[in-house]
């Protein structure tokens, strides 16, 4: 299971949680949504260490996270 879930419809591609990340799990998407952003995408799911901190940060409410 992802520990990381990301909305891409919800994502608006502020990248506040790329920022966030200490283990640098997420990047932005070389494609777009249907609202014509390209969202997070979770991408170094061995490196997660769960903090959290892209979930506290993410305005749209997009990320969800498991442990």
């Amino acid at each position: 299971m992802e520990k990381v879930i990301i909305d891409a419809d919800k994502c608006k591609g502020c990248a506040l949680c790329i920022e966030a990340c200490p283990k640098k799990c997420l990047i932005l998407s070389d494609t777009f949504n249907k609202a014509g952003y390209r969202p997070a995408v979770f991408t170094q799911k061995d490196a997660c260490i769960s903090c959290g901190f892209c979930f506290q940060v993410c305005p749209d409410i997009a990320i969800e996270i498991y442990t």
